[in-house]
């Protein structure tokens, strides 16, 4: 690959110490993950100042690279040498996933106690992994405060002045709402304890949580003239506003959450039918939704014209390695590494969007068009039960939430004052 990328001086990489060795199939690495040859040279212009810098650390064979020493060698700023970060951060995702030229890492006491647990919520409880994650980041956070990594037998002397001190620690960081979670994820881990031997029953119920009342916030909904004007404002001229395009329009027709966009897949999609699937995560199942004509005009326009996956195979330097990735993910990055969006592309990318619309939107995330949808529909006069449908809902209680912005419709079931109440009012006015 190196010839292929450098005709004339693929000997100058190929002989350089250390590394030169393993140029050729980092190349082939770079292009089955969507990189093009030109970002490829772009990386190359620093493999000798990688090479000194390495030399300076003290190593003198491939073998000899550690993973703390190459991160060791890329700048403090990544601006000040864009290429040799680069570099540095590509070519250390290489060595352990092509090469695995690092060592098995060795789990601290832990990481060891939170995997043991999240184990347990996953297979025992039957908590989505999504669930099992947020869970086990707090467990960390607090094992962290305890000093369990230096003293393990602290765990089972814990007290409920330790579990203030942890709140209390990180309570200022936290909204009311996000630390009614933290406290209910550590009720969860000391009963879960308790339920081991491993610490006495009892201390769960020591823990007060904030008080957050229902509905004490509206959802974050938008008029729909600004939803219809943010679609609107999207260049479909340009491959990533074409799937930004695609992404938000079907989140403002069918109220898809971000977690549901990333997980559509082309068999999802049944055209012939003029129905798609959407999979969803917390019921784990299916709901079926019929493929509007200017929805599935807009996904007929990404796939035909902007769908990186077509475009993976366009390389100026005929490729000989491995094929590239195939995924069968609906959208797809834009940028490389080429690979499945997650949900914080999709939040990223309707910030951009919308500060370049230059409409009033105060809100950061693309939830707040589902809860838009919401509000048309019921505006519209479509039922709770058909609402929580298209919405995936499981009870009606998630979906009368929405009731509270139906001002009109609440104003209509409001009650006369009595007679006494209006007399004395009017008498009062007056």
């Amino acid at each position: 690959m190196l010839l292929e990328l450098y005709p004339r001086v693929h000997r100058r990489y190929a002989s350089l110490p250390i590394i030169g060795p393993a140029l050729d199939g980092y190349v082939a690495w770079l292009l089955t993950r969507g990189y093009s040859t030109d970002r490829a040279r772009e990386h190359f212009r620093a493999a000798p100042r990688l090479v000194g810098q390495l030399q300076q650390h003290g190593v003198r064979t491939l073998a000899g690279i550690t993973r703390a020493r190459l991160r060791g060698c890329a700048p403090t700023d990544s601006q000040d040498d864009p290429d040799l970060a680069a570099l540095v951060r590509q070519l250390d995702r290489y060595f352990e996933a092509e090469l695995s030229l690092y060592p098995a890492p060795t789990f601290t006491c832990i990481e060891q106690r939170v995997t043991t647990y999240t184990t347990y919520l996953e297979r025992v409880r039957g908590f989505a992994r999504s669930t099992c994650t947020y869970h086990g980041q707090t467990v960390t956070a607090f094992l962290t405060h305890l000093g369990y990594e230096k003293a393990p037998t602290r765990l089972a002397a814990v007290t409920s002045r330790d579990l203030e001190a942890f709140l209390c620690a990180v309570g200022p960081r936290q909204t009311r709402a996000s630390l009614q979670h933290v406290v209910s994820h550590l009720r969860a881990f000391l009963r879960f304890l308790a339920s081991a031997g491993e610490i006495p029953p009892g201390l769960d119920v020591q823990i007060d949580t904030p008080r957050v009342y229902r509905g004490e916030q509206l959802p974050r909904a938008l008029p729909w003239d600004t939803v219809q004007a943010f679609l609107k404002a999207i260049d479909r001229t340009t491959p990533m506003g074409r799937r930004d395009y695609a992404m938000f329009l079907l989140i403002g027709t069918y109220g898809l959450r971000a977690c549901e966009i990333v997980t559509l897949t082309l068999d999802d999609v049944e055209w012939r039918a003029r129905r798609f699937r959407v999979p969803q995560r917390k019921t784990r199942g299916a709901l079926w939704l019929p493929l509007t004509d200017e929805v599935g005009s807009a996904l007929l326009d990404y796939l035909r014209h902007g769908r990186p996956a077509l475009a993976v195979r366009r390389q100026r330097v005929p490729f000989r390695g491995a094929p590239p990735p195939t995924y069968r993910e609906l959208f797809l990055r834009h940028r490389t590494p080429v690979g499945v969006l997650k949900p914080t592309a999709v939040a990223e990318a309707f910030q951009a969007w919308s500060t370049r619309s230059g409409l009033a939107i105060p809100f950061q995330g693309p939830h707040c068009l589902r809860h838009s949808y919401a509000v048309y529909l019921l505006r519209s006069g479509i039922s709770l039960k058909m609402i929580g449908d298209l919405l995936g809902h499981r009870t009606l209680e998630s979906t009368c939430v929405y009731l509270r912005l139906a001002v009109e419709d609440l104003r209509e079931v409001a009650l006369d004052l009595p007679a006494e109440v209006s007399r004395g009012a009017t008498e009062v006015a007056s």
